[in-house]
């Protein structure tokens, strides 16, 4: 991110802390909430954001080396990813092309020859069939069109994209927009993948989403987890087409008001969140990302899935292998290890906040969420309010409806 636009949203972020005000929309909303029950609108969902729109399956750090994959199956078409022997990413359909068994079976892994447990056809990572045993008794098989079917995949900025359609078009450039370049600059293809967060709720996908919507809520609550951290009554928001910016303070922003602007740092002052249409919450720091993929299950309005991918910087990763070969068994603020302090800290420090994260998401916000979740499905509670200070729900929640050829939300006069 330019430095430019770093001092913008911390001077909008005082502002907003100076004066005790939030970010105003000017405006407020009603969502009707059959948008969370409808199996007609769940439908379209399915078969319009998932099935037929590119998605972000993963980041560079999934795919290291020639030889590793990993599989994934939460949008309706099963994933086979891999980087081929030229150090490609592809995406192929995880099906046999004898009898559509599944391929690679585990999350993922290392592999160069990729063979059918149903009767041992083997793939390379480049999706060509290389082997067909018996090949005399089946009969000859035309190995130069029957290799894995390919769908269109690209890795750009960092990121995985596949197209769950063999004839779909993707552009990921055209998909961001004008946060293309801002979301290079954060350098995701640098990062380690570090592992994942699954949590399945009975929420619905975009109640999900909405946890991630505004930060009013924090110091209510989180008072005594997120709130700690962050001032939740201040927002930096900005809007690029479908996708938009959200930003708020930490307590950190304080310590810059006695440093020179040219010192001054996204780093240690705010969370940068990214929205990536239709289902991506994308959180970015200098030594951490969260890839928060979000999706419904299909045929159940009131069930969805979250993945949280978690990556780290090189130095990040340095110092919690070092926190691990320490012989401590448990990671404090206070432990001091032979490497230096700063990688101690840093290690607590992601340590503690992704199980902060992923205690406070499930366990506090989701589950506020499934409450919402059975008020609707009731059917008494017809709409909810979004506030003028909850911009980012206008935005999502008008922008899939615009995509569904659904009527925009109501605004509350």
């Amino acid at each position: 991110m330019q430095h430019e636009t770093e001092l913008k949203i911390l001077k909008e972020l005082m502002r907003q802390l100076d004066k005790k005000v939030n970010v105003d929309a000017g405006v407020r909303y009603r969502a009707p909430t059959d948008s969370y029950v409808d199996p007609d609108i769940a439908e379209r969902e399915w078969t319009t954001f998932f099935q037929g729109h590119p998605q972000l399956i993963g980041l560079t750090g999934d795919l290291p080396e020639p030889g590793s994959y990993f599989t994934t199956d939460d949008f309706g078409t099963p994933v086979l990813a891999t980087r081929d022997d030229d150090g490609r990413f592809r995406a192929f359909l995880n099906a046999c092309r004898h009898r559509g068994v599944r391929v690679a079976n585990e999350p993922r892994g290392d592999s160069r020859r990729f063979m059918c447990p149903f009767h041992s056809w083997t793939y390379a990572s480049d999706g060509a069939l290389v082997g067909v045993p018996r090949e005399a008794d089946f009969g000859e098989v035309d190995r130069s069109c029957n290799g894995l079917i390919e769908l269109p995949a690209e890795e750009s900025k960092g990121m995985l994209w596949v197209h769950p359609r063999p004839d779909a078009e993707l552009n990921p450039e055209a998909l961001l927009g004008d946060l293309d370049d801002e979301l290079d600059s954060w350098n995701a293809a640098n990062y380690v993948y570090m592992g994942e967060t699954v949590i399945e709720r009975d929420l619905n996908w975009k109640l999900a989403n909405d946890t991630f919507g505004e930060t009013y809520h924090f110091q209510r609550l989180h008072k005594d987890t997120l709130g700690q951290l962050f001032y939740g009554d201040a927002l930096a928001y900005e809007t690029f087409g479908r996708n938009h910016r959200f930003v708020f303070a930490s307590r950190g922003i304080d310590g810059l008001r006695d440093l020179p602007e040219s010192e001054w740092s996204l780093d240690a002052a705010a969370n940068v969140l990214y929205f990536l249409f239709p289902n991506i919450q994308f959180n970015v720091g200098r030594d951490s990302i969260l890839l928060i993929r979000i999706y419904p299950k299909k045929g159940n309005p009131g069930r969805s899935l979250t993945r949280i991918g978690y990556y780290y910087s090189p130095e990040a990763v340095t110092a919690m292998e070092a926190a691990k070969q320490s012989g401590e068994k448990t990671i404090t603020a206070d432990t001091v290890y032979d490497y230096d302090e700063r990688n101690a800290a840093l290690a607590f420090t992601l340590e503690a906040s992704k199980e902060v994260f992923d205690s406070t998401i499930e366990q506090e916000d989701y589950a506020m969420g499934e409450t919402t979740q059975k008020a609707a499905e009731n059917g008494l509670l017809t709409h909810l309010i979004f506030g003028r200070n909850e911009p980012a729900l206008h935005h999502y929640h008008n922008t899939f409806r615009e995509a569904l050829n659904l009527p925009p939300l109501e605004r509350v006069e």
